[in-house]
């Protein structure tokens, strides 16, 4: 049995009023918030990075087997982006501010961009991104633990998709 023990009610309602500025950062949020918010925004960094290059690589698919990948591609691109909102949505709830400058992307992003100047390069280095993501969410997952419980949710289900996107890519490089 956890010695843990719920706060009743009055309890509950006081706290709640305390601090009511920080918004979904309650007392009991018990993360790192700077670094939280940090490791936030680098993932929002790579998944940014990630729809850049998936929509290059859509439009310079071309090829006989080019239709399969574009495809990919577009829904992939569409998929990072919705995992971008996300992550700024996350940031924002934490009292953070998203980090969408340009010149910083790159350089924040763990995933690399590389253009590919083939369709067979293109999926590779796609797959190697994806794998980056795969790696570096798991461990802000574990890093995380149960001190914030809804950032560790939202890396859970980012972190699912990517394991498809890896999936499909290896899936496409092996047909070419």
């Amino acid at each position: 049995m956890s010695d843990m023990h719920l706060s009743d009610v009055t309890t509950l309602r006081a706290r709640a009023r305390q601090n009511v500025e920080n918004g979904a950062v309650t007392e009991g949020y018990s993360a790192d918030r700077e670094e939280v918010l940090r490791l936030l925004n680098e993932s929002l960094a790579t998944e940014l990075v990630c729809v850049l290059r998936y929509k290059r690589h859509y439009f310079m698919a071309n090829g006989l087997k080019a239709h399969v990948a574009a495809d990919e591609f577009l829904e992939h691109a569409t998929q990072e982006a919705e995992h971008a909102d996300r992550l700024a949505e996350r940031i924002v709830q934490l009292g953070g501010e998203p980090e969408f400058n340009p010149d910083l992307l790159s350089k924040n992003s763990h995933a690399q961009y590389v253009a590919g100047k083939d369709l067979k390069e293109m999926v590779y280095e796609d797959l190697v991104a994806e794998r980056i993501a795969i790696d570096s969410y798991r461990e802000i997952i574990q890093y995380i633990g149960e001190k914030d419980p809804t950032t560790r949710r939202i890396f859970e289900d980012i972190l699912a998709q990517e394991e498809e996107h890896a999936d499909d890519m290896a899936d496409i490089l092996k047909d070419l």
